[in-house]
């Protein structure tokens, strides 16, 4: 028992590492990342200068700017995928991977064949809410770079909510619309993909 105990803590510590950075306040993950990115003293162009690197200007590049937003966006909420597949991951009967080992399944053959499909529901999941959430993506672009440089991070739902503080309440509403049809369609798309044939 007294074996147990260390993985478990480093267990339940790597999780709370892991989901921190989703329940912290998008200010805080804001001012952090601005400081990461910084193009003269920047903790990550510092990194890529011990490599010989010139590293660009994250945030005030029309080329860098988006993918630097997405990747904030994608570690912020990698969290709660990684809680609900391991939940998904702690269902799956051993007793199953057991009886396959016995009858000689390899690790690959168990993965693909039990491990995968019976995480199909949980894929699904994951799939539906991260991709409704980044068809919404609002709040990294709103508080990083307010859209600029020259509009290349505004997103759907950020110029949506510009249209309205314009006064373009027709199109602002309009704007909404096809977002909702949007994210119809491409949930409608990993439900038939992803969903479960029993």
């Amino acid at each position: 028992m007294a074996h147990a105990k260390g993985p478990t803590r480093a267990r339940t510590l790597f999780r709370a590492g892991y989901f921190t950075p989703v329940v912290t306040s998008i200010v805080a993950v804001a001012v952090v990342w601005r400081f990461l990115l910084q193009p003269d003293n920047g903790l990550v162009n510092t990194v890529l200068g011990w490599v010989g690197i010139n590293g660009p200007d994250w945030l005030g590049s029309t080329t860098w700017s988006m993918p630097s937003l997405i990747a904030m966006g994608a570690w912020r909420n990698f969290g709660t995928a990684m809680i609900i597949f391991l939940a998904g991951l702690q269902s799956v009967p051993v007793m199953l991977h057991e009886a396959a080992a016995i009858d000689g399944a390899s690790v690959w053959q168990r993965f693909r064949f039990i491990t995968v499909p019976m995480l199909r529901p949980t894929m699904l999941f994951v799939t539906v809410t991260t991709g409704v959430g980044y068809l919404q993506f609002f709040e990294e672009p709103y508080v990083m770079t307010q859209g600029g440089p020259l509009n290349s991070t505004i997103s759907v739902s950020m110029y949506t909510y510009q249209q309205f503080g314009f006064g373009n309440y027709g199109f602002a509403a309009s704007m909404s619309y096809v977002l909702f049809v949007v994210i119809a369609v491409v949930t409608a798309i990993q439900f038939r993909l992803l969903r479960s044939n029993t």
